[in-house]
């Protein structure tokens, strides 16, 4: 089972955004070293606990500084850029880095709406656009579009591998219409909708060249740690992370980034912020490498899946890379 990063360049209280985009090129060569087969940026924006709003300048950073490791875009948020721009960038990428580069994409906005006004103030327009202008971007990347006067330069080769990420019906049939992968937020959705959105894709699926197969991958959040007690109190970080960002909100807006995870266990939560907590600790993976990866198999088994991508944010580093260190020595193992 090939087994994939999606990181988010978390900054932690007491860093900087450095400090956090210098964490995702160490985390992407440990990936490497461990034997993951892809490492991906979420592209988020104006958000102060994120640090990658360019996940393609980073990814260049990465890419000089890995060797065999699949790097990308989990996701492009493809409402606000130039589909033709968008291609040059990751042709670029796969120019420089042949064979390796994803482009993951997706529409939602990322960020607040400021944020989303000041990137293009017809988001809303393109997203209802969606379709034709991620069919002219597959144009661009494939370099199929027939349009004998636009060129591009460079052009990878191979090309870059486009993923849709989504968690809906209509997500998924555009992507198998296109001959797209698709990416399913298993991390982000109702579990319940994602066979039914598997089974859309595959139902769906053109090849865009001879003998291509549809590829999916699932996306989860897990943590892994010596001990299953362990792996719940790092969980915890981002956990109350989100309490601190829903109680700013509509005020500030501001959030300071992860909380350590013993200002997070000693963080007081309301009662109907605790059933929260809860409720979201059931949706993530946490445990042990043997009990994290047991289950990982089990979904991958159920999803048909190619692939598992793992969303891992820990207020020190140290601890992610040892999340993913545990998880993949027990994943080679069973």
């Amino acid at each position: 089972m090939k087994l994939g990063i999606l990181d988010q360049a978390p900054i932690s209280k007491g860093s900087t955004a450095s400090d956090a985009l210098h964490n995702a090129i160490r985390l992407a060569m440990e990936g490497e070293r461990l034997g993951y087969s892809r490492f991906w940026l979420a592209e988020h924006h104006a958000m102060t606990g994120f640090a990658s709003s360019t996940p393609e300048v980073t990814l260049a950073a990465i890419g000089s500084r890995t060797d065999e490791i699949r790097i990308g875009s989990g996701a492009t948020l493809i409402p606000y850029y130039s589909p033709y721009k968008v291609a040059e960038n990751y042709h670029t990428l796969g120019t420089l880095f042949p064979g390796r580069v994803d482009l993951g994409l997706g529409r939602a906005p990322g960020g607040p709406a400021e944020a989303t006004e000041a990137l293009n103030k017809e988001y809303l327009k393109n997203v209802y656009a969606n379709e034709e202008r991620v069919t002219e971007l597959m144009g661009y990347i494939h370099h199929d579009n027939h349009n004998n006067k636009l060129k591009m330069s460079p052009l990878a080769d191979p090309v870059p591998e486009v993923w849709m990420l989504g968690t809906s019906v209509k997500s998924a049939e555009l992507a198998g219409k296109l001959g797209m992968n698709y990416c399913f937020g298993y991390f982000m959705s109702n579990a319940g909708d994602m066979q039914e959105v598997l089974d859309t894709y595959r139902d769906n699926f053109k090849p865009r060249s001879e003998g291509q197969k549809p590829q999916v991958m699932v996306t989860v959040t897990a943590f892994v740690a010596e001990s299953d007690e362990q792996a719940k109190d790092i969980a915890m970080s981002t956990l109350i992370w989100g309490v601190e960002k829903e109680r700013s909100f509509g005020e500030s807006g501001e959030n300071d980034g992860l909380p350590s995870v013993a200002d997070a266990m000693n963080f007081e939560l309301t009662a109907e912020e605790q059933e929260n907590v809860e409720k979201r600790l059931d949706n993530m993976l946490t445990g042990t490498g043997d009990k994290v990866a047991s289950r990982l198999k089990g979904l991958a088994n159920e999803a048909a899946a190619d692939e598992i991508m793992i969303s891992t944010n820990t207020y020190s580093i140290e601890d992610k890379i040892k999340s993913f260190d545990l998880l993949k020595k027990a994943m080679d193992e069973e």
